[in-house]
């Protein structure tokens, strides 16, 4: 059986990939704001597929309701 596993992303690549810095995502989680992340451990970890639906939710056209900044 071949399960495909979500990407795991860090907050430094997640922040690459947003054009943010890890000061705004760190400021983010504390505000309960911007993409969903999980922990394991101390680890910080943004799922992929979260870090995509966020982004469609801050276009002016996205979803009503979905995830604003």
């Amino acid at each position: 059986m071949n399960v495909e596993r979500p990407r795991a992303l860090t907050e430094y690549e997640v922040a690459d990939l947003l054009s943010l810095s890890v000061a705004t995502l760190r400021a983010w989680r504390l505000k309960a704001k911007g993409p969903p992340f999980v922990r394991f451990g101390r680890a910080v970890r943004y799922l992929q597929a979260d870090v995509e639906r966020f982004v469609e939710g801050c276009r002016p056209n996205g979803a009503a309701g979905e995830h604003r900044t």
